[in-house]
């Protein structure tokens, strides 16, 4: 028992150091295996640890040196590769509730504009594609677009939104810290992803793109149907009721954790 206890003093460490090792290992990778990236990181690292060991097993001393100093490289290269994925990952953190500075009840109130808005472009069957912006900056979207910074207001929003409007075609960003428009008639990425579903029109596939490579949250109002639908971590909600509508948008911008814990369930199960 003595020689147990020893053992214990002595390592305590060593095993606190792999079970933070693993923790750290087994939660990014859980978070970037269904990102674009994954594939090229495999091969790159699958690359790296294969070169590495060949070159130790049979001396390859230039090969060596050549990877050790190509190691800072692929540092540099992975960053590049998962920025989408890091700024994301970096503003849901920002967004957890113990670092949260936005209130309640301005968030419910924010919650109800919104809601009204999307009632009214339904009700008027007007094509809509809003972007929510939360914790990852949208600038360089709003710069393909016409920059603005006005109230935000039903009335306002179907004027923009009309056909009759030159902006009527591209997406309006707002954001969520002060509740404002920012801009119309952006360009916002097209999600790339073959989809099952071919009734699936630019609207619905820009805002699965949008907040694939930011956690905005993406409104999307039909033309053909007014029906409504939600866009969130590169997953579309379609044709909701007003009252799943209402449910699910107070949940996204009311419970941010719970919604993350949900996604993050549903790739286990995807997986």
């Amino acid at each position: 028992m003595e020689a147990v206890g020893l053992f214990i003093s002595q390592q305590w460490k060593n095993v606190l150091e792999v079970i933070i090792l693993w923790v750290i290992i087994y939660n990014t990778y859980r978070y970037f295996r269904a990102t674009r990236g994954a594939r090229i990181f495999t091969a790159l690292v699958g690359m790296y640890i294969g070169m590495t060991l060949l070159s130790e097993w049979l001396d390859l001393t230039v090969i060596g040196w050549l990877l050790k100093y190509v190691s800072v490289f692929l540092a540099i290269a992975l960053v590049i590769i998962f920025q989408p994925e890091l700024r994301r990952a970096l503003a849901e953190l920002g967004s957890h509730r113990f670092f949260s500075s936005i209130n309640e009840g301005a968030r419910a109130r924010f919650a109800d504009d919104l809601i009204e808005m999307a009632e009214t472009l339904s009700g008027h069957r007007t094509g809509a594609l809003i972007a929510i912006e939360r914790g990852i900056d949208l600038k360089q979207y709003l710069e393909t677009g016409t920059e603005m910074d006005c109230v935000l207001s039903p009335e306002l929003v179907y004027t923009i939104f009309y056909s009759g409007t030159t902006l009527h075609d591209g997406g309006m960003i707002i954001r969520m810290a002060d509740e404002r428009i920012s801009g119309s008639g952006c360009v916002f990425p097209l999600n790339q992803r073959e989809l099952s579903d071919q009734s699936i029109g630019l609207r619905h596939r820009a805002a699965m793109g949008i907040t694939e490579e930011s956690d905005a949250i993406a409104l999307v109002v039909s033309e053909e149907t007014g029906a409504i639908s939600i866009a969130v971590s590169g997953k579309l909600e379609r044709d909701l009721e007003k009252e799943a509508f209402r449910e699910r948008l107070n949940e996204l911008l009311l419970n941010q954790e719970q919604d993350e814990e949900e996604i993050a369930a549903e790739e286990d199960d995807e997986s």
